[in-house]
């Protein structure tokens, strides 16, 4: 049931520092919290919008053994580059905490030790992986062997990268510590559990009766996790990173990751109040039962912010819950899942340096194409085209028409309305409606369906100004063209605050052009913003056309990070067993040298060759034509292992086999002798 609240407090997940961030986290989380946002801030509304680093866990300290840094250096590296960017792109937050703060260990310490002493946690001793030569206990991430699904030779212990296969350290063939590369033994350690299970009943009513307006998808997600039954789930680890468990003889211990991120929301919250010079002024943020409270997260985060979160908020008891928690599915990108650890991103950092000026055109973009329901894909093509098509030949289009003739015919003041004809009471009454139905949308967490509605009042301006012709009508009625040109910039007005939410760069260039003060959304869609004698600011194109060269470059970054990729993915063959030596002097090598070559008939990679050998003239049929032309490789020195059986291969003898070496891109080189030998000679 929907009620008014007097203040709203919005949270964007944490991304974790161990790299930028990229155009999934921005479609999925960081783009539609930011409408949210700015759309109740436009109302009036009380709103704190809250986010920071998620600097702890094995992802930090892998990155940062990576890099040969501390892990504290890997998160002060990235969370600058993170917290930056995010402002260069116009992401409004009221705060960007870090978890690595002094005020985040204060808080999830604080948080771990009420519900310690509320007796909520199960303790429990386990057998997990330790390296006997580092001395540690392993994190999942940090052991690597062969999937036993597809043989991969550099599986993790919680995935195969090559085949995506879910795993467990135990299941790994020959499993090592990426530490040492020692094999890791089994070892008993205590840890302390939050008991789900004890909380179904409850989470039953909570969700699955008291939420069923949450999206289908988070609805549908949290129902599967309760219906396959909870379990306890571990709230500390054995680390060396991370927010150390406030309790004695627990050396060497952390606050799981998981754990401690969430809080994260309320340490950001106490972080904001102090920097206000008002410490107490974060808690009816959270626990004041007239606050609202949403959740902007990406589905991989569905089930800690809807079931396990909760969870930990109802047992601490001074918390507020949830109202909801509107998650995205994943956005791709030209058709294959983002990845990280492969390139495979837009990262946004390096998007503002090569795109000055053009943050919103990716902001409309990522919400024109938000993964709302279900997985979408963001192509460069379709950027150009959303850029050149809709905001530069539509909106763009539109307030550039108004503004300029209103400076030529009137030098820049807006003339004031006359009769109104037929048309120009539809388009008032569209400019009328359209703002609540943007809002509605808003409300409702369709902010693709919002970005609609807002770029349908630029539509309809562009076709008011089409049907009327004001730049024609100027030679024989006059006074028309002063309405139609008063309505054409009460709709630019309108497009100003119905477009903050979205491109807040473009809005404020707007109202800048228009000489606008600032407006609230309840001024969208009335007729007299701009009043008559109003005089327009100077101004130049809100948006401007992206050429096919610059497309075509952001193509081939991707299609070169593809082929690294690919490069990078083959690995070297790995050893045989080994051979007693007197089964290696038992291969007669030799120098010999082609004195003829021809392709075989009716075939793709076979050629035919005719060596010298020193001891006789024979023909040899070898499967390199792929890689050689025959009339280039007359007089060539190869090693022959001259003796290996007979074979008969497409209807000719070959008596022997050329070595070849053979490159991690699959490409065959001859193994030949740096200086020329006599043919016949012995290799040994």
């Amino acid at each position: 049931m929907s009620k008014n609240y007097k203040r709203h407090t919005i949270t964007a997940a944490l991304p974790y520092a161990n790299g930028p961030v990229h155009i999934g986290h921005l479609a999925g989380v960081y783009v539609p919290a930011d409408i949210y946002a700015r759309y109740l801030r436009l109302k009036g509304e009380d709103v704190l919008f809250v986010c920071g680093s998620d600097e702890h866990g094995v992802p930090i300290t892998i990155r940062a053994k990576k890099e040969g840094i501390t892990p504290q250096q890997a998160v002060d590296k990235y969370h600058t580059i993170i917290k930056d960017s995010f402002k260069d792109f116009g992401i409004s937050f009221n705060i960007y905490s870090r978890t690595s703060a002094q005020v985040h260990h204060e808080t999830s310490s604080e948080f771990f030790k009420t519900l310690y002493n509320k007796g909520i946690f199960e303790e429990k001793v386990t057998e997990q992986y330790f390296d006997p030569k580092a001395l540690q206990f392993l994190a999942d991430r940090y052991i690597e062997g062969t999937c036993p699904k597809c043989g991969f030779e550099k599986a993790y212990g919680d995935q195969c990268e090559n085949c995506g296969s879910t795993l467990s350290p135990s299941e790994l063939i020959n499993p090592h510590s990426t530490l040492s590369g020692e094999k890791p033994v089994l070892k008993s350690t205590k840890h302390w559990y939050l008991p789900l299970d004890k909380y179904e009943n409850w989470l039953r009513e909570w969700i699955l009766e008291g939420h069923k307006e949450w999206k289908a998808n988070v609805y549908g997600q949290c129902k599967s996790w309760i219906d396959q039954g909870l379990q306890p789930r571990a709230v500390t680890r054995d680390l060396d990173w991370g927010v150390p468990v406030p309790l004695p003889g627990t050396e060497g211990k952390v606050l799981y990751v998981w754990f401690d991120a969430p809080i994260g929301y309320i340490s950001a919250t106490k972080d904001w109040a102090q920097q206000q010079g008002t410490p107490e002024a974060w808690a009816p943020y959270w626990q004041d039962q007239d606050t609202k409270l949403v959740h902007f997260i990406g589905k991989d985060n569905i089930v800690f912010h809807c079931v396990i979160f909760p969870v930990m908020l109802k047992t601490h008891g001074d918390y507020i819950l949830p109202d909801n928690v509107p998650a995205n599915e994943f956005l791709n990108l030209e058709g294959n899942k983002i990845s990280t650890s492969r390139n495979w991103a837009v990262w946004l950092h390096e998007y503002l340096q090569e795109f000055p000026g053009k943050a919103d055109v990716l902001r409309y973009v990522l919400c024109a194409n938000a993964p709302e329901t279900k997985d979408n894909d963001f192509t460069w093509k379709d950027f150009q085209a959303r850029n050149n098509n809709e905001l530069v030949a539509i909106f763009g289009n539109f307030v550039n028409r108004a503004v300029v003739l209103t400076r030529k015919n009137y030098d820049g003041i807006v003339p004031a309305q006359g009769t109104l004809e037929n048309i120009d009471k539809e388009v008032l009454e569209k400019l009328k409606e359209l703002p609540e139905k943007v809002a509605g949308s808003i409300e409702a967490y369709r902010f693709r369906e919002a970005l609609t509605f807002m770029m349908e009042l630029a539509r309809v301006g562009n076709k008011y100004l089409a049907d009327t012709e004001p730049w024609q009508l100027i030679k024989t009625d006059a006074s028309r063209v002063k309405t139609i040109l008063n309505i054409s910039l009460q709709i630019s007005a309108s497009l100003a605050i119905l477009a903050e939410p979205f491109m807040p760069h473009t809005a404020a260039k707007l109202s800048e052009m228009l000489g606008l003060e600032k407006l609230s959304w309840k001024d969208a869609g009335k007729d007299n913003l701009v009043v008559g004698g109003h005089q327009l600011k100077a101004g130049g194109l809100l948006f401007d056309k992206i050429e096919d060269e610059t497309i075509e470059a952001q193509i081939k970054k991707l299609q070169d990070t593809k082929l690294a990729n690919e490069l990078a993915s083959k690995t070297v063959a790995p050893e045989k067993p080994a051979v007693q030596f007197d089964d290696f002097t038992q291969m007669d090598i030799r120098i010999a040298t082609i004195i003829e070559a021809e392709k075989v008939a009716k075939t793709k990679k076979l050629l035919k060759l005719k060596l010298d050998t020193g001891i006789d003239t024979r023909t040899v049929v070898s499967g390199i034509a792929e890689y050689y032309e025959p009339e280039k490789i007359i007089g060539q020195q190869v090693c022959l292992l001259a003796n290996l059986a007979p074979r008969e291969i497409k209807g000719i003898e070959s008596k022997g086999m050329i070595l070849m070496a053979e490159d991690k891109d699959g490409k065959l080189s001859f193994v030949s002798p740096v200086n020329k030998i006599t043919n016949g000679g012995t290799v040994s």
